[in-house]
């Protein structure tokens, strides 16, 4: 992928006076690649019992575009060599887009139009999760050439007097998932009067730039033998089962969320086997979609899992939490599933994600995955039925962990969720979760109508029992 981001004299000559420019890397040559097929937008999503305040709001997201340079970057695409650039001019430029009660009416009842939403009645709750899934298949990325677009846009929707919802939507090679927890949390430090960081900040590196030289080397021999593993794994994987392969594709979401005793019991089942929640989130949807299949009681399915990991803290130099830009690296790992418990198979799928760890795969396999990601994106047809499915399910190595209630309370918070669509490359079931205050909340997202609403949740509603009965079994025994 090196050859995507070598710089040309002059990019782009519509460049504004005063701005910077850099090529992107290969891992954000890959996002720039697959967003405008539908995979790779970052949303934020607020939902709110008191009217935002906008003006506060905007003045928060321009000091924090001045903060963090990445944010108030356009990504330009120069069709004649086909690269990518960031270009970032001097000045802050975001400004809220709002929705008064009749334009959000009007949103609502053409996304519930053909969809699997109750059309006449919608709760707050609905209300949201249809917001969101609008604002996540609002892709203002498919067009990079002349002037490019906007890394970051924000939306405020007026549902009624007494609900209100903030989106952010972002392009995901400029904000992976923790970059866009330090960002939620940044936004509502400062809009509930705190102080956050004001300085002028430096223009983020690309992951590429800054891997130990020792941990981004391997043997060209090496190289070929993984990519012909992975190539060759991908026509032997286990998928969910396709509902229609062929119509058009948005990004849906179905929440999971479990109370706080269930989520102790989660918490507690993993750490008293030294694994951490993804193993048993992975092992529970392979558990599920196995069973969804209804398949002969000892005949074997072989899954993909991809698990992504933050590696600012193993950079050189190490990065802070809040340092935005992608900094995601990810191991894909293969599972055979027939017939185990819960905790055997979280047990065995997070162990194979560590050892591959142990052996800095997610930084020596990163450009191999990066290349075919690309391949498959360029021709479909490499993937089972063209759905452009990659693995099975994908988890974050680590859980998003929220105790701030208190500040939430003040600034009227019902309720958020982070996630990122999925619909183009990607997995059947992206899982995005979060600790918040005890209580476990998942979002899935998947292609639909690749596979159906009532499908997903039927398969998470699965996946639920499947973790809450192997604690309540242990409990027991």
């Amino acid at each position: 992928m090196a050859q995507h981001s070598k710089s040309h004299d002059n990019p782009n000559p519509q460049t504004m006076p005063d701005s910077t420019t850099r090529p992107v890397g290969g891992t954000e040559f890959s996002w720039c690649k697959a967003v405008p097929g539908g995979t790779g937008i970052t949303v934020l999503g607020l939902l709110l019992s008191k009217p935002p305040p906008i003006s506060i709001l905007q003045n928060t997201l321009h000091n924090i575009q001045n903060s963090h340079p990445i944010l108030r970057s356009k990504i330009h695409l120069d069709s004649a060599t086909n690269t990518f650039h960031f270009v970032t001019p001097p000045n802050p430029s975001i400004q809220i887009q709002p929705f008064d009660p009749q334009s959000t009416l009007r949103i609502l009842q053409s996304e519930s139009n053909g969809h699997d939403h109750n059309n006449n009645n919608h709760h707050h709750a609905d209300t949201f999760q249809i917001l969101l899934e609008h604002e996540m298949n609002r892709n203002t990325w498919r067009d990079l050439s002349g002037d490019g677009s906007d890394v970051i846009y924000a939306s405020a929707y007026e549902i009624s007097d007494e609900r209100f919802a903030v989106f952010l939507r972002l392009h995901t090679a400029a904000c992976d998932r923790a970059a866009a927890v330090a960002l939620l949390r940044e936004i509502l430090v400062r809009v509930g009067g705190g102080e956050g960081k004001t300085e002028e900040g430096m223009m983020n590196m690309a992951i590429e730039d800054v891997i130990p030289v020792e941990k981004r080397n391997k043997a060209f021999w090496a190289r070929g033998l993984d990519m012909l593993g992975y190539s060759l794994n991908a026509f032997r994987l286990g998928n969910l089962g396709f509902v229609d392969a062929d119509s058009p594709r948005r990004s849906r979401v179905v929440r999971l969320q479990f109370n706080a005793d269930e989520t102790h019991s989660l918490v507690t089942g993993c750490k008293s086997r030294g694994i951490k929640l993804c193993g048993a989130i992975a092992a529970a949807g392979m558990i599920a979609s196995r069973a969804s299949k209804h398949l002969p009681e000892h005949q074997k399915e072989k899954y993909a899992v991809v698990t992504l990991i933050d590696c600012r803290s193993s950079l050189d130099p190490v990065l802070c939490s809040n340092h935005l830009g992608f900094y995601h690296s990810a191991i894909m790992n293969t599972h055979d599933v027939c017939g185990e418990t819960l905790w055997e198979l979280a047990e065995r799928s997070y162990t194979s994600f560590v050892n591959a760890m142990n052996c800095n795969k997610h930084f020596s396999d990163m450009s191999d995955l990066n290349y075919l990601m690309c391949k498959a994106i360029e021709n479909p047809g490499l993937t089972p039925s063209s759905s452009l499915r990659t693995a099975l399910i994908s988890v974050f190595e680590d859980t998003v962990i929220d105790d701030s209630a208190e500040i939430h309370k003040e600034l009227g918070l019902e309720d958020y969720v982070g996630c990122a669509s999925a619909h183009g490359i990607g997995p059947s079931l992206a899982v995005f979760d979060t600790i918040r205050d005890g209580k476990l909340d998942c979002a899935f997202v998947y292609p639909w109508p690749l596979h159906s609403r009532e499908q997903i949740q039927e398969l998470v509603n699965h996946m639920k029992r499947i973790l809450v009965d192997g604690c309540n079994s242990e409990n027991q025994s």
